[in-house]
């Protein structure tokens, strides 16, 4: 009973300290919008999910130099803020340009997914890492970070500490890469259409995805989380595959097969609750003004998302597994930002212009 109150509590805790790092990251973009920034770039390019990732981390070292991270960690929830987010801003995206979106997504899904995920699948082998740990980085990598690795896991049964570190590894690579990848974009001066679809190829998490498109601009945004959300899409058909691979191939159980089930139960739900509120959206179930409301709402909820992503993020767990798993990771992260942009640029830019 006193372990169930306890966890309760700190449950409880940890959102109140969430909520209050997000309202400070939202009055320090407020502060920062007034503002007029060397090389001249406008205080508004740095958007709210920066300062709520850095809040976040701020509040992390807080939290750990107190000794109490570990007590409020149940009230961070960064997938389940971030599904809310991503329902929500289907609220806001006509149905006509998911449509539009959706040929060049699944396409650049397709290609991404099968390029990055094999690359750094011998890329892993070459540096003598072990298959499990492959098989979490590379879904890692090439689908959508964090759900992906956790996915990825469940099927091939990987240790409890591989999927913190890649995890970790994903949140350090994918807060910077949230800030870096728009300033690029702007340089190359892409399309709205192009950078959105660049960031949602490239960068691994879902949150972070967002973040880049929302610095960069609205029309970035949706596309971004159209075609990061087709790869989430994905994430139950390479789970499945995983594990019919790891136990037919490594684990040699000729007798045993895992479940079409295993599809479903790894497919992420919220994809269908975005395509449903797109759809009230267009219809005009859902108005003009609610769907204003609802936008800020949606901010709110990705805002707790980013806050959370920088108080979960472990620099001890990096420290566990030496180096070689580092190296992969970043080496397969600039194959996947070029090849990324390439492909971006050719079906979104040339192909299939939204």
């Amino acid at each position: 009973m006193t372990e169930r109150k306890n966890s309760t509590t700190g449950f409880i805790t940890g959102l109140v300290i969430v909520v209050a790092l997000a309202a400070l990251a939202w009055g320090i973009t407020k502060q920062v919008y007034a503002l007029k920034l060397p090389l001249g770039i406008p205080g508004k390019a740095l958007e709210y999910p920066l300062w709520a990732a850095l809040t976040g981390l701020a509040g992390n070292a807080i939290l750990k130099a107190l000794n109490w991270h570990a007590y409020v960690r149940p009230g961070f929830r960064t997938e389940l803020f971030l599904k809310i987010g991503l329902v929500l801003l289907g609220a806001g995206v006509s149905f006509a340009t998911l449509t539009n979106a959706a040929l060049g997504s699944v396409l650049q899904g397709l290609i991404m997914i099968t390029s990055v995920f094999f690359f750094c699948w011998w890329l892993s082998g070459k540096f003598g890492l072990d298959d499990k740990l492959r098989a979490v980085m590379s879904t890692a990598i090439s689908i959508c970070g964090v759900s992906a690795a956790i996915a990825a896991a469940g099927a091939v049964a990987a240790k409890k500490e591989q999927v913190t570190y890649i995890t970790s590894l994903v949140i350090l690579v994918a807060l910077p890469l949230m800030v870096i990848a728009p300033l690029m974009a702007g340089a190359m001066g892409l399309s709205d259409t192009v950078a959105g679809a660049w960031f949602g190829g490239n960068i691994d998490t879902t949150a972070a995805v967002v973040g880049a498109g929302t610095i960069y601009s609205a029309k970035a945004q949706q596309i971004a989380s159209i075609v990061k959300s087709t790869q989430n899409a994905l994430i139950g058909v390479v789970t499945f595959f995983l594990a019919l691979y790891f136990v037919v191939v490594v684990e040699g159980k000729q007798g045993e097969r895992p479940s079409p089930m295993l599809i479903w139960e790894r497919f992420p739900k919220f994809v269908l609750g975005f395509i449903v509120a797109s759809l009230l959206f267009t219809f005009g179930v859902i108005s003009q003004e609610a769907s204003a409301t609802i936008d800020g709402l949606k901010n709110w909820a990705f805002t707790f998302a980013f806050v959370c992503m920088g108080l979960e993020l472990s620099l001890g767990d990096l420290k566990q597994m030496g180096w070689s798993p580092v190296a992969v990771f970043l080496i397969v992260t600039v194959f996947n930002t070029l090849l990324g942009l390439g492909v971006a640029w050719v079906i979104f830019g040339v192909l299939f212009p939204v």
